[in-house]
């Protein structure tokens, strides 16, 4: 048995999704009638709130188009040093819209308003234009960590008195939702642009959606374009992200009790020197100076444990869709079996 650990990214389609998506209505999307990637996007703009949603193969995508169609170069945008968009998404920000980006150190991935007003750049021409500030809910590098909608009330209120554009990395948004005490509309209310994974805790194989006003959207359909993003009958993907909308969305709380779980377990090993707080799906812990990480890696992965590194002696657990209530057993029995 594989324990496969290493993201919610390696999740495989269930029987019911798959009976989705072999019974899609499809069609040519660049032309706008793929009757299941309309459904899907008509689907997740409703949830938040929004005009309009577009459907994109990634993420990354979906970050990249929501963030350059705000920009106007040159500018700059603001975000937390450890941001998915800045740090995993391979330059993006000036490569696709040519922004520089000013870095704020937060709090395991959050900052807050009173941070992104000092970091605002004053007009004067020495300076780029701050145009947009982009937030990451949950943040994956801050260990899962979720904002708390008062905060997040407070960053759109200073995005709009300094006529800034405010996006949202919501790569991992349903697990903060469950987790928190605030709706889709909550979030959909404080973002010009909010982009959703639907292949990572949803269980879908592929594909992120954007969503925004109709405007933002009929200019993110061409800039997807551009990208090459324009796909055809890509309604068999798009049922997948339908099913996963309607039907997994509330069982991410199990994934944050195995979490949980796991994390309790790893405090009690010897070579475990910390285990960072759990908030959602994602453990991170620290090995002991005296052991070299990758060999409690290799010994894992040789007991069929697929884990990934994440910084110095840091080792990441994510929790999944495919991760059982056995596996967890198993696991958990593994890594007392290294102590």
């Amino acid at each position: 048995m594989i324990i496969d650990l290493r993201s919610d990214t390696v999740t495989l389609p269930t029987p019911e999704m798959k009976e989705a998506m072999f019974n899609a209505k499809v069609g040519d999307d660049v032309f706008e009638d793929d009757e299941s990637v309309n459904s899907l996007e008509s689907l997740g703009a409703s949830l938040f709130g929004k005009e309009a949603a577009i459907y994109c193969p990634s993420g990354t995508m979906t970050n990249q188009i929501g963030i350059k169609i705000h920009a106007n170069a040159p500018g700059e945008l603001i975000c937390d040093e450890l941001s998915h968009v800045y740090k995993y998404e391979g330059g993006g920000i000036g490569f696709n819209s040519g922004l520089a980006t000013k870095l704020i150190k937060g709090s395991a991935g959050q900052i807050t308003a009173a941070q992104i007003e000092a970091a605002i750049n004053p007009d004067d021409i020495h300076f780029p234009e701050t145009q947009i500030v982009s937030i990451e809910n949950t943040c994956n590098k801050g260990g899962g960590t979720i904002y708390d909608l008062e905060e997040l009330k407070k960053i759109r209120t200073l995005c709009t008195n300094k006529e800034l554009k405010l996006h949202l990395d919501g790569a991992r948004i349903f697990n903060a939702i469950v987790e928190a005490d605030y709706s889709t509309k909550d979030i959909g209310a404080q973002f010009d642009t909010i982009s959703i994974c639907l292949s990572k805790g949803l269980g879908a194989p592929v594909g992120s959606l954007l969503l925004g006003t109709k405007t933002a959207i009929k200019k993110a359909r061409r800039i997807r374009k551009l990208f090459g993003g324009g796909m055809r009958q890509a309604g068999f993907i798009a049922a997948a992200g339908t099913y996963a909308l309607e039907n997994n969305i509330e069982r991410l709380r199990e994934d944050h009790q195995r979490a949980k779980t796991l994390g309790e377990s790893l405090s009690s090993l010897s070579y475990v020197k910390k285990v960072f707080p759990v908030y959602t799906n994602i453990v991170v812990f620290e090995v002991v100076d005296t052991i070299d990480m990758n060999v409690i890696i290799e010994k894992l992965n040789a007991k069929n444990i697929l884990t990934v590194a994440f910084g110095p002696q840091q080792i990441r657990l994510v929790t999944h869709l495919d991760f059982t209530d056995d596996m967890l057993t198993e696991a958990i029995k593994i890594l007392k079996s290294l102590n």
